[in-house]
């Protein structure tokens, strides 16, 4: 039977590390290595400033960091996986061997999630929900990886917002679990901003325990 959520205080991922949910709010660290990063903080390649900026959220308390090299803003540019891993890779490696928190790599390619795994990264963060790429699973599932499953969509139509966004999370959820990823290393992110208007971002927040049917 699935572990419901209100039940579970304990969750497995980044390779052994042990997190109480419930017990406190996380707090992650975003490091954009982007040129057209949304918030406007991409640093563009510059290694030093990775490192400089994961420290200092480090010091100031984040509990994981997660690091992306392909900006998923409104209208931006794909790239490909060879730009995304030359952009990542350098900094990545370079933050993951100076900080003691876990570190996580946001991309929805199964190629650079295996090579951020290799460079110390010890979640990958799937902004598709293993839609674009299912092959990130198998990767999470051979590495022992924690893994982060989003909802997407293209354009902001729904039947019903809140039980469409479950229905998706539980599909992904399902994509992992078939692969050998454990129960015990998924999360799941209800995607605030992503295929959705301003007004949905404001209910998917109001209606967040909705989630927990899931049982992640």
């Amino acid at each position: 039977m699935p572990t419901r959520l209100s039940s579970l205080t304990e969750l497995t991922v980044a390779n052994g590390e042990r997190l109480s949910w419930g017990q406190r709010t996380y707090v992650m660290g975003v490091i954009n290595v982007t040129p057209d990063s949304f918030s406007g903080d991409g640093l563009k390649g510059d290694v030093d400033a990775a490192v400089e900026q994961a420290l200092r959220f480090e010091g100031e308390g984040a509990d994981f960091l997660d690091i992306g090299a392909e900006s998923t803003r409104p209208g931006h540019h794909p790239v490909t996986e060879a730009e995304e891993l030359r952009r990542l890779l350098p900094s990545l490696e370079a933050v993951a061997a100076r900080v003691s928190i876990p570190v996580s790599v946001d991309t929805w390619k199964s190629g650079v999630a295996r090579a951020a795994l290799d460079a110390g990264a010890c979640i990958i963060n799937d902004v598709w929900g293993l839609k674009a790429d299912p092959g990130i699973a198998a990767v999470a599932a051979e590495r022992g990886a924690g893994l982060a499953l989003m909802h997407n969509q293209q354009g902001h139509v729904y039947d019903n917002l809140l039980d469409d966004i479950v229905s998706g999370l539980q599909r992904s959820a399902d994509t992992a679990l078939a692969a050998g990823v454990p129960r015990a290393n998924l999360m799941v992110d209800p995607g605030i901003g992503f295929g959705k208007t301003a007004d949905q971002n404001i209910e998917v927040l109001r209606e967040l325990g909705r989630l927990k049917k899931l049982g992640l």
